[in-house]
C-alpha cells in the first residue's frame, strides 16, 4: 500500500497539479484585489446614484431580497479576467512548445546511402546474370554475405 502511495506521489503531474492549486490560490488574491479596488467601483460608478448600485431590491425594506446585477457582472469579469490570463500565460506558451518539440522529431531514418547503393549494384548484377545462374545470397545491413 506503501509503495503505490510513493509512486503516485513521485509521478510528475502530481506535483505539477500542487504546483498550479498553490500558484491559482496566490493569483486568486490578485483577482480578488483587482475586482473589488478597481472593476467594483467602476460598476458601482455606471450602476447610477443610488446606494445600491445596479441592483434591484424587490421588497422594500428586506435587504434578502436585493437582485445584485453589479456582482454578477464583477463575477463574469473576474471569471473572464483568470481566464485570459490562464490562457495566455500557459495555454498558448505550451501550445508553441509542443509545436517546436514536434517540429524537432525527425522522419524515420532511411536506409544509409551506401547500403542502398550496394542494393541496387546487387540487383542490377543479378539482372545481368539472367535465370540460370544462381543468384547470390544477400547482403546483411554491415555489406557482409551471409555465406561467409
Amino acid at each position: 500500500m506503501l509503495k503505490g502511495f510513493k509512486e503516485f506521489i513521485m509521478r510528475g503531474n502530481v506535483i505539477d497539479l500542487a504546483v498550479a492549486v498553490v500558484i491559482g490560490t496566490a493569483f486568486t488574491a490578485v483577482v480578488t484585489a483587482v475586482v473589488e479596488r478597481l472593476i467594483n467601483p467602476l460598476v458601482a460608478a455606471f450602476g447610477g446614484g443610488s446606494e445600491i448600485g445596479w441592483a434591484v431590491q424587490l421588497v422594500g425594506g428586506n435587504p434578502k431580497t436585493v437582485l445584485d446585477f453589479g456582482a454578477i457582472l464583477t463575477a463574469v469579469i473576474s471569471f473572464l479576467t483568470v481566464a485570459a490570463v490562464v490562457y495566455f500565460a500557459v495555454v498558448v506558451p505550451m501550445k508553441k512548445l509542443q509545436e517546436r518539440r514536434a517540429r524537432g522529431e525527425e522522419p524515420p531514418a532511411k536506409e544509409p546511402a551506401d547500403i542502398q547503393l550496394l542494393t541496387e549494384i546487387r540487383d542490377l548484377l543479378r539482372d545481368q546474370q539472367g535465370p540460370h545462374q544462381q543468384a547470390p545470397r544477400p547482403l546483411s545491413p554491415q555489406g557482409v554475405r551471409s555465406d561467409q
